[in-house]
């Protein structure tokens, strides 16, 4: 458990705060005869930084400038000094944390002039960004006066990564119209749904653990423990509680140790990359594998997993000791104990949180949850013992069941990671049908099990079916049924986000989408699929280049094959008829996949302008050029392109909104036909 726990480690992200950057102005007076500096301050947000006028990718910029009673003298220029450093992608960079201050000389022509403009500014945590537009309107007068920029409502990038789009900004208001605008509100860069969804899970896994054969003899044996070594009723609830609190210490803090040493220590690009190392190399990936089918067979009684006598021993031994510490032990012996049962479950719910997440914090809140669900019942139990009496003895047979039940769960889950491994290394040993017809079985088993038509050793014989096992094998043999048509090529969307692509089955009734793509498409030297029979490219050259002869504008999927939102968005939002047809008819689609480790051909490497390192594989190439050319580090996300590969609108990244995502491609095409 230690070992899978170590590599549990999220990438580094946080909450967007309304606005990032805000700007005052003042005016001085500069060398020149009749020339004056206007000087905007930018008050950064803590945790953020934002880029110098000369970056290559993201640089700040003032726009549209234009003087009303004079006119610019040169360019823009820094007077703040930014900070030197190693940027979350690995590369140098110049960024400007706290503060950025800009100037801009302006000659006058009569007594006074107005100066408007634009200021452009991408601002970024953790590799999450966010572009910001603040229009502003200055009066340039030969005094010193302290005054804040009139902004106006302008466009502003919401949500995920992305450059600056080109669009024309609003006009500024009048001079005396000094009112500062708040930025529209902005979707979360943590998917809010997805990490309830992650909590509410854990939760229960958490209630589950106690009906473990593992946990549960030990809900009487502690709770007496602290009643009858206390001298009073209250003293006894108080270490109870305090029991309760260290099982939650004892599981939590690890992990965001975990966590937050390597944040720390090396910033948000360490982070990252153990995150992407995690998610897409085999190793990890196949070690999950195994480990789960360890854990499985154990459930299944073909061996017993303990941690070493001496250790447990060790730590039994300090629960004799009196106050507080004894309590910690008694704690920390339980966590011991009910390894061979929670271990395998907390490995699962940790992985998932880091999987499906960029926020660092999803981890520990996860693990948070988990744990004082695990915990509760000690702590309640403790305060009303009376209801202990409504609970069976321990070494009943319906623990065993549990644990064989826990046992088939673990093997169908665990079949993800073979095929995150086989999907990124094009194994070819786990394609859909194949992933179907074990989950089939698995399940199949699992329900046949509970019907009592199927033993283990240490079962007892089920005489009759009670209530609550009568539902569990409608539930089972029901799941069963709604997995046989995938075999067929239902899209079986509620699974999408785990099951191998359609593109791997080798045989499909019918077709998942009915429609004729007018894409002219270059033959796939990568052996890489579309969903949906969507036709299209793998390389954005290519994509551009035929874009340039249809006269379409290209629609960028930056994709992955371990990426399970990404199998969502295919099966929920590309598959809506309206959004087919957009795809299908309207754009030219090209697929990147960052996590994909097929070896490019020698013309087809891809360099770093900056480090002058090279990547060989397609996944790393695709992935820096997601990064260098739209901010954009995570999956999935979906950019929109001229065919000259000018961003047409902002990037929008996970969203299971159908309509949303049809506003999208609309605003595309509206953006494409203004050129």
């Amino acid at each position: 458990m230690l070992a899978a726990l170590a590599l549990c480690v999220a990438a580094f992200a946080q909450g967007t705060p309304d606005k990032l950057i805000t700007w005052s102005a003042h005016t001085e007076k500069a060398e020149a005869e009749n020339v004056y500096r206007v000087i905007f301050t930018g008050k950064i947000a803590e945790g953020y930084h934002t880029y110098t006028l000369t970056d290559e990718f993201s640089a700040t910029e003032i726009m549209d400038a234009a003087v009303a009673g004079g006119q610019l003298v040169g360019v823009p220029y820094e007077i703040s000094t930014p900070t030197e450093e190693v940027d979350e992608f690995g590369d140098p960079a110049k960024h400007y944390y706290n503060e950025i201050i800009i100037a801009q000389d302006i000659m006058l022509e009569g007594a006074a002039a107005t100066y408007t403009g634009t200021i452009f500014t991408n601002t970024c945590t953790g590799g999450s960004c966010k572009a910001e537009y603040y229009d502003f309107e200055v009066n340039v007068e030969p005094v010193n006066a302290v005054m804040p920029i009139a902004e106006t409502p302008a466009e502003e990038t919401a949500a995920a990564p992305a450059e600056k789009p080109a669009k024309e900004k609003k006009h500024a208001k009048k001079a005396n119209e000094q009112t500062v605008v708040e930025p529209a509100e902005e979707p979360a860069p943590v998917n809010k749904g997805m990490v309830w969804g992650l909590i509410l899970q854990a939760i229960a896994w958490g209630f589950t653990m106690l009906l473990t054969p593992c946990v549960f003899p030990m809900v009487p044996m502690t709770v007496s423990f602290f009643m009858k070594g206390s001298s009073s009723v209250a003293e006894g609830r108080f270490k109870a509680g305090m029991y309760g609190f260290f099982i939650i210490l004892i599981y939590t803090l690890p992990i965001a140790l975990l966590v937050l040493i390597p944040l720390i220590t090396g910033g948000a690009n360490v982070t990252a990359d153990i995150f992407n190392w995690i998610a897409t190399h085999w190793l990890p990936n196949i070690l999950f594998f195994i480990i789960f089918m360890i854990f499985a067979a154990s459930f299944f009684g073909a061996f017993e997993i303990t941690l070493p006598e001496s250790m447990v021993n060790k730590t039994d031994k300090g629960a004799d000791k009196k106050g507080l510490a004894g309590v910690f032990f008694m704690a920390l012996t339980l966590v011991l104990v009910s390894f061979s049962c929670t271990g395998p479950i907390v490995g699962m719910v940790m992985i998932q949180a880091t999987t499906n997440s960029t926020a660092f914090w999803v981890p520990i809140v996860v693990m948070l949850a988990f744990s004082t669900a695990f915990a509760l019942p000690f702590t309640v139990l403790a305060f009303s013992p009376s209801l202990l009496k409504k609970f069976r003895k321990s070494g009943g047979g319906w623990l065993h069941s549990v644990k064989v039940v826990l046992g088939f769960i673990e093997v169908a889950l665990g079949l993800k990671f073979l095929s995150v491994a086989d999907q990124t290394y094009h194994w070819g040993l786990l394609d859909r049908e194949v992933y179907l017809a074990i989950w089939i079985v698995v399940f199949s088993l699992l329900g046949l099990y509970l019907l009592g038509k199927i033993k283990f050793d240490g079962d007892e014989p089920v005489e009759h079916i009670s209530v609550t096992r009568l539902t569990l094998v409608i539930a089972v043999f029901s799941f069963v049924v709604y997995l046989i048509p995938g075999m067929w090529g239902a899209p079986l969307r509620a699974l999408s986000g785990y099951m191998p692509p359609i593109t791997t089955q080798d045989f499909v009734c019918g077709t998942a989408q009915v429609g004729e793509t007018t894409t002219v498409v270059k033959e796939n030297e990568y052996g890489l699929h579309l969903p949906l029979g969507l036709q299209g490219y793998f390389n954005l050259d290519d994509a551009l280049e035929a874009a340039k002869k249809a006269k379409k504008p290209v629609f960028v999927d930056v994709t992955g094959h371990g990426c399970v939102n990404c199998r969502e968005m295919e099966s929920r939002v590309w598959s809506d008829p309206t959004v087919y047809d957009m795809l299908n008819n309207d754009f030219i689609i090209v697929a990147l996949y960052s996590d994909d480790k097929q070896k490019l051909d020698k013309e087809d490497y891809v360099t770093d302008a900056e480090t002058g390192k090279v990547y060989k594989d397609l996944g790393r190439a695709n992935s820096y050029i997601a990064r260098t050319k739209w901010n954009v580090n995570a999956q999935p996300n979906y950019v929109l392109l001229s065919p000259d590969g000018e961003m047409l609108v902002p990037v929008r990244g996970y969203d299971l909104s159908v309509g949303g995502f049809v506003d999208f491609l609309q605003s595309g095409l509206d953006a494409y036909k203004k050129k």
